[in-house]
């Protein structure tokens, strides 16, 4: 492999205009781009006190992502220049001219007076500046081309220019045929397009050390920070297969290649690209060099490390495992403590798709502390948390142990860990239904500004934990009935996470969610169950429960049943405690449509038994809601009106609109119930607080546009107020239902209807 590194160390080659070496040994060449830039610091020199503060300012602000960034047209970067300070532009455009259309020397004394920038007590330039460091490699590599090269170097910059001129002049002719209004538009969407958008410059030949290093940090910091403006997965592929065509053993590349090929789920490619960055890793010695002989048994255990890593991303856990194993054996081979803690805490990950051990975890976290690992700790003390919660542990002993974790993280400032942190509590209280503590949380995260230092322009919070905390929001926002937040928040999360960036699924599978439940609202049940494929292709659970909701609605109640016993069967073997209890009262449910209400009885106990097992506050309201339900339609409403004052409370300070208003229409149903026994005065005030509740259920339902509860609403009030002798209020709610039955589906409006 040596011979071809020396054969191909110094091989000048003429592409596309641009003298260049091979990267393998050149770190950096003299292209007409190079040489603009070399104009213009002379020019910016000569100018000296003649510039203005501000348009040196912006000069400066300039210079630096034109020094390390890739080659770019002349007409791109006279219109940088322009934007900054208009008469500079002009004068290097015209050095620019005079050297392309003058002779070979002139540009060999243009060279010599570069060295001059240094001389002298007070240089315009200092030697170790970023400037400085620019001029004398500059200066180095022309000295080392040879004749020929040099001849080259001065066609291609002659080529440079002519191409310049020729699109200035294919512009003033286009200019002439164009009517002004027209030329305005164009103007504004050339301003648009931006004069400095690194993403819109394709290489056209291959890059140098510094500019395809610059290049690789730059996309991996946005892949990291902002999926948008980094290129488009196609796109970063070609320029890396760019890249590597001109140098194989570039490991970056790779890495970044991998990277790339995650975003689209690609498995193929990205273990391909993860295999040969570790590859070249080890070829290229840069392993070695940085960590002696241990370099080498490094690269290996790490590299089977992340290809575990991989097969678990793609739920590949057998694949995982074994890499995972190869990863261990060699780490404590070489008694690399570091290595041996990653490979726990991804033992833990892959032991918990089989069975639940917090041993492990917290070996991993006491492990990480002492070999002074505060991320892989704060990790591990996340999974724990995640883990009780869904055990049903106490909310306050859960904020206690975050509250730790927090305090390494602000101690270290590892910024990455704080947002997931506050989107863990924010996740954490929407378990435990207290959504304003959540709406709190979330409030706090969309707040804060991001610790890492990122480029200007660039999103903070572009993370998974961002996109969660919105996905949140934006059910919150719809719960409460404000669909068109909810559709404003969706709308910035489809701008912010594309769909072909990794985090997209989150926010489909909650746009899905939201319109199932407006259509269900609405009485749509052909829309909703159209959307059910596609919330089953992001969650095949989610997918399933809603399918059964669907059939229940569209009382195909044995279809449902079977479906919901498969689910709840699933669920409770998973341990998704949550999803448990959901079937179980749609279960319920079915039980009181086919008048099994004895038999709901006990399913209801269980899920209640359930719930406060697991602390999950708000699905023991609604299970409770569910009970006193059974109790009225079983004949003892004044029981069911006692235990109703248990569950009321948390689902009208935390719950949706909808169980808001489905609770006070049972409040209602169970007033009136009661009222059959009273004294006729006090029936008759039993029956106006009745009426009362009515109205605020009827806010309610109309908020969220549920169109069959508000009917079923009317229906009682008119009974009511016919009972009350009200005439007036009797017709006009006799008026409204009959507008909203004709609306909907034709059938029978008993008294007491479903409790949801």
């Amino acid at each position: 492999m040596a011979s071809v590194h020396e054969s191909l160390y110094f091989n000048p080659m003429l592409t596309n205009g641009v003298v260049h070496a091979n990267v393998f040994g050149v770190r950096d060449w003299v292209t007409p781009h190079k040489m603009a830039l070399l104009v213009l610091l002379s020019e910016l020199g000569r100018a000296g006190a003649q510039l203005g503060l501000l348009e040196r300012r912006r000069l400066n602000r300039l210079l630096l992502p034109l020094l390390q960034g890739p080659d770019m047209a002349l007409s791109r970067l006279r219109k940088a220049i322009e934007e900054c300070c208009p008469h500079l532009a002009g004068s290097v455009h015209i050095r620019l001219k005079l050297m392309a259309e003058g002779e070979l020397k002139d540009m060999e004394q243009f060279f010599d007076d570069l060295s001059d920038s240094f001389s002298g007590t007070e240089p315009e330039v200092h030697k170790t500046s970023v400037v400085g460091l620019f001029l004398r490699h500059m200066i180095l590599a022309y000295n080392k081309l040879s004749f020929s090269q040099v001849y080259k170097l001065y066609t291609a910059l002659q080529q440079y220019f002519q191409k310049d001129e020729k699109k200035n002049g294919a512009d003033e002719s286009e200019m002439e045929l164009t009517n002004p209004e027209e030329l305005d538009g164009k103007m504004e969407k050339e301003e648009l397009d931006g004069p400095l958008r690194e993403e819109e410059i394709a290489c056209s030949g291959p890059l140098s050390q510094k500019q395809a290093e610059y290049f690789l940090s730059q996309q991996a910091s946005l892949l990291k920070n902002d999926e948008t403006k980094a290129l488009a997965p196609a796109s970063l592929q070609k320029e890396l297969n760019n890249l590597l065509k001109f140098n194989p053993d570039f490991a970056e590349a790779h890495y970044l290649s991998y990277l790339n090929s995650l975003r689209v789920q690609d498995v193929f490619s990205s273990t391909h690209s993860l295999l040969h960055y570790f590859d070249r890793l080890i070829l290229t010695g840069a392993e070695s060099k940085s960590n002696g002989d241990e370099g080498y048994g490094r690269s290996l255990r790490y590299a089977a490390l992340n290809l575990a890593a991989l097969h678990c991303r793609f739920g590949h856990y057998q694949q995982a495992e074994l890499a995972l194993q190869e990863a261990i054996r060699i780490a404590q081979e070489s008694n690399d403590h570091v290595c041996l803690q990653h490979c726990l805490s991804w033992l833990y990950i892959l032991e918990q798709k089989i069975f639940d051990s917090c041993v492990l975890l917290e070996h991993s976290v006491n492990k990480s502390l002492h070999f002074g690992l505060p991320y892989l700790a704060s990790l591990g003390i996340q999974s724990l948390v995640q883990q009780r919660a869904f055990a049903g542990k106490a909310a306050s002993k859960l904020m206690d142990a975050l509250k730790d974790s927090d305090l390494l993280h602000w101690k270290h400032s590892l910024s990455e860990l704080i947002d997931i942190s506050i989107a863990q509590k924010t996740a954490i209280w929407r378990l435990y239904g207290r959504s304003t503590m959540a709406l709190q949380q979330a409030q706090t995260l969309l707040s804060m500004n991001s610790l890492e230092a990122v480029n200007v322009g660039v999103q903070q919070n572009n993370t998974e934990s961002f996109a969660v905390v919105l996905c949140h929001l934006a059910e919150l926002h719809a719960e409460q009935g404000y669909f068109a937040a909810a559709s404003e928040i969706l709308k910035h999360l489809k701008e912010r996470f594309p769909p072909n960036s990794q985090h997209a699924q989150l926010w489909m599978l909650f746009d899905q969610k939201i319109q199932f439940e407006r259509a269900m609202n609405d009485g749509r049940y052909h829309v909703a169950d159209s959307l059910v494929a596609g919330i089953t292709a992001l969650n095949s659970i989610e997918g399933v429960y809603r399918k059964a909701i669907v059939l229940k609605a569209q009382n195909q109640m044995s279809e449902a049943h079977k479906l919901l016993q498969k689910l709840l069967v699933h669920c409770q073997k998973i341990k998704n405690t949550e999803m448990v209890i959901s079937v179980l009262l749609s279960i319920a449910e079915l039980y009181w449509r086919s008048s099994c209400h004895t038999i709901a009885l006990p399913v209801l106990l269980q899920a209640l038994a359930l719930a406060r097992e697991y602390s999950l506050q708000y699905l023991a309201s609604e299970t409770v809601l569910n009970l006193a339900f059974s109790q009225l339609i079983l004949g003892i409403p004044e029981q069911a009106l006692n235990i109703l004052h248990m569950a009321i409370e948390p689902v009208l300070a935390h719950g949706a609109v909808l169980d808001k208003g489905c609770a006070m229409f049972l409040v209602a149903k169970c007033q009136v119930a009661s009222a059959a026994s009273y004294t006729p005065q006090k029936k008759i005030e039993a029956l106006e607080s009745a009426i009362l509740n009515l109205n605020e259920a009827k806010t309610y339902f109309a908020k969220v546009d549920c169109k069959e509860q508000l009917r079923d609403v009317l229906y009682f009030q008119a009974r009511l107020f016919h009972t009350l002798g009200k005439t007036q209020e009797r017709n006009k709610c006799a008026m409204l239902f009959r507008q909203l039955h004709q609306e909907l589906p034709a059938h029978g409006v008993p008294l007491i209807n479903a409790f949801k």
